[in-house]
């Protein structure tokens, strides 16, 4: 999300900061260039207009032009005011009323309504320890109750069980009652979507709302929808009375402004954002780091809990162990290239590392992207377990067995296996070079391709 926008925005930082001071009409220059990229990241026009004019504002008094680094005092006012307009404090999902608490899910057809409703619940239960219940209200949609049904099986999420012929507000009533009566924390009740905004069903939806007195009621948008999302976003809290958004697909959508414009228009905060299809894809929303993001100086806060999320403490120990007796074979190898790709792959920890946007073209270029961990998978697969064990019998014919498996050629598997080699002798190193020595070394010699 809001790859456009950080690249034309680290462009406009870039000129600002070359320059020893700044004039207005560099300062005016500048903010015609992001208004610019806002609308090009679909960020609605009125938020655009506040935007610049606030940030003009204060780009253009004494202490900036008077400022040691006026280039990135703009910078920094730049990135308050996304911070602001993103919404400075997001409020959690609120947990703290008498149990069974009811959370309402509501939005489009298509706008991912079910499957968000699995990821929340599933993350209410394992984090928060929470005993949860989902219930369908949507009798139109073909299979949709089916639906949430098999995302309950999945996440290990109760569901309540489907009775032909109940209407949505009975459906509601004896999800409440079910709960109730088998000591349920929390109940989500997904209800049916359409394809447009219509009165029936926001009848429907205020119906609902009416008998269960949601604590939260969740509008689940779609970010690739750009500007109508915006529009939807404000139907539904004027009619329904949103307390919080969800914005799905944020992993597709490189323009992000959606996510920018909501919060400005409606007032209702964005609290979670679905970052791809696997149930566990949900982040917490947090502004600042989005906003850092945008302005390409990474979250690395995000990348280290996402690192204490997926990797394996004892698998890492025991790799540990096996460094300080100087060994690592392509089964350590394969261990650290499934964490990586636990993590989101290349992209997605590229995304989350400061500065790194500049180099993507030369990542492209250089062929380096998350099909090396694919294909390095694929190889050290096709080996057999004495070959990952001791790589040095690898020799003529193991190769071509090894490249006909992996569907690579014997080039591949000789890269690899030079690449095996460089970090071997990295990892020999280690006592002398010290973690930081490992980590740019290291890496970088996992990803160069010869």
């Amino acid at each position: 999300m809001f790859e456009g926008l950080t690249g034309k925005l680290g462009d406009v930082f870039d000129r600002l900061r070359k320059r020893g001071t700044l004039s207005e009409a560099d300062v005016g220059a500048a903010m015609r260039e992001i208004r610019i990229a806002l609308l090009e990241a679909d960020v609605a026009l009125p938020v655009v207009k506040d935007f610049i004019d606030q940030v003009r504002e204060k780009a253009v008094g004494e202490a900036v032009i008077r400022s040691v680094t006026p280039g990135q005092m703009v910078v920094k006012i730049v990135n308050d005011h996304l911070v602001a307009t993103l919404g400075a404090e997001t409020p959690p999902l609120n947990l703290a009323a008498p149990a069974p608490l009811p959370i309402l899910m509501v939005g489009l057809q298509g706008s991912g309504k079910t499957t968000t409703s699995a990821k929340i619940g599933l993350r209410l239960q394992s984090r928060e320890r929470k005993k949860v219940l989902m219930a369908s209200l949507d009798v139109r949609r073909p299979a949709a109750q089916e639906q949430l049904a098999v995302l309950g099986r999945q996440t290990g999420v109760a569901t309540l069980p489907i009775v032909a012929g109940q209407g949505p507000v009975d459906i509601a009533r004896r999800a409440i009652d079910t709960a109730r009566l088998e000591g349920y924390d929390i109940v989500i009740l997904d209800t049916a979507g359409r394809l447009h905004i219509d009165d029936e069903l926001m009848d429907e939806v205020a119906r609902v709302r009416d008998v269960v007195k949601p604590v939260e009621t969740l509008l689940v948008a779609d970010a690739m929808t750009g500007q109508d999302a915006v529009n939807v976003a404000k139907s539904f809290h004027e009619r329904v009375g949103a307390t919080g958004i969800v914005l799905t697909r944020v992993d597709g959508d490189a323009r992000g402004g959606a996510a920018l414009s909501m919060r400005a228009v409606t007032g209702v905060p964005i609290k979670l954002l679905g970052v791809g299809e696997k149930v566990d894809a949900l982040e917490v929303f947090q502004a600042d780091r989005i906003a850092s993001r945008i302005l390409g100086m990474g979250d690395v806060v995000g990348l280290v809990e996402k690192a204490q999320e997926v990797v394996d403490q004892k698998e890492a120990e025991k790799i540990a162990a096996k460094l300080e007796k100087g060994s690592f074979d392509f089964d350590d190898l394969l261990s650290q290239l499934r964490q990586m790709r636990k993590m989101g792959g290349l992209s997605g920890l590229m995304g989350m590392l400061p500065g790194v946007q500049k180099i993507k073209s030369q990542m492209a270029n250089a062929r380096i992207d998350d099909g090396i961990i694919a294909r390095q998978e694929a190889i050290i697969l096709s080996m057999t377990p004495k070959e990952r064990r001791n790589p040095d019998i690898i020799k003529a014919s193991r190769k071509q067995r090894i490249a006909v498996g992996s569907g690579t050629t014997v080039q591949d598997v000789n890269k690899l296996l030079k690449q095996h080699q460089e970090m071997a002798r990295v990892m020999k190193q280690m006592k002398k070079l010290g973690n930081k020595g490992l980590m740019r070394h290291g890496l970088q010699s996992l990803f160069t391709r010869n």
